[in-house]
């Protein structure tokens, strides 16, 4: 019986420049991608994707986290942080799903939302609370997988949905390990340690009910055609689009409210 990874272990597997980013995906799971471009107010931010696609001939709307394979494309998706005309373009593209009735299909993949100046200036915390509250009210199915990174606000801002499923070697946490480490212990060179002691693996995840599958991958997460992710990420998708679409829009929003509901523990 092989040994369980360990949190760190993961974490540098989901860095491996090698594994399939979102276009690696949309490519092998969907079939006539149209990219849309602009948050209709200030600009366009690459570092997400969104557009329309054809999954088994069913028309979805896929908004995505953009990581890049080398230093060049990692710079010009900003190494995944979001701008709040990201956060806006997501929301623009998913308003147009509700009035088409398209499922959206979302894939996570960030450290966090860009914190920069300029970002702050334009709103950026407006930004994902709005994708957060508008999200939940969304009157079409919303599928978000976390395929490596899902990092505090800037992935909540694509991660309100009605089913959220995680990579096996995926993580999702309200801080990096890094960002951990630099606080609890004053040593950014303690993140392995951190990583380890934070839970956020996706078999953590599942224990808490914040995720609500997961989705196998590869041995080591290492598949140089990335065939097989894309295959069990259709497999995924082929019934966690049947459980939804089956229901109608006031089930729907009420099993997405309740989802939310029942996560973490709290006392009065």
């Amino acid at each position: 019986m092989e040994k369980e990874l360990t949190a760190w272990e993961r974490l540098k597997i989901v860095h491996n420049p090698k594994r399939p980013n979102a276009y690696d995906l949309i490519n092998g799971v969907f079939e006539n991608y149209y990219e849309f471009q602009g948050d209709g107010y200030f600009g366009e931010d690459k570092a997400i994707t969104a557009g329309i696609a054809s999954f088994q001939k069913l028309p979805v709307t896929v908004i995505a986290n953009l990581k890049g394979k080398n230093l060049e494309e990692n710079k010009l998706f900003n190494f995944s942080m979001a701008h709040p005309e990201g956060y806006r373009k997501a929301l623009r593209l998913s308003k147009q799903a509700e009035k088409f009735k398209r499922p959206i299909i979302c894939f996570i993949d960030i450290t966090g939302a860009f914190c920069g100046v300029d970002a702050e200036k334009r709103g950026q915390g407006q930004a994902i609370a709005k994708n957060i509250m508008e999200f939940m009210n969304l009157k079409t199915p919303i599928i978000s997988i976390i395929t490596g990174e899902g990092g505090s606000g800037g992935a909540l801002g694509l991660g309100v949905c009605d089913e959220l499923a995680m990579f096996e070697n995926a993580v999702y946490s309200v801080i990096s390990p890094r960002g951990a480490a630099s606080i609890l212990w004053k040593d950014p060179k303690k993140e392995e340690e951190a990583a380890n002691t934070m839970k956020v693996t996706a078999k953590d995840m599942l224990n808490f009910k914040v995720a609500d599958f997961i989705i196998k991958e590869p041995a080591k997460g290492a598949d140089k055609d990335h065939v097989l992710m894309c295959e069990n990420v259709v497999d995924y998708l082929i019934g966690a689009l049947k459980r939804n679409l089956q229901k109608n829009v006031a089930m729907l929003l009420e099993s997405r409210y309740n989802k939310f509901r029942k996560i973490g523990i709290f006392g009065e």
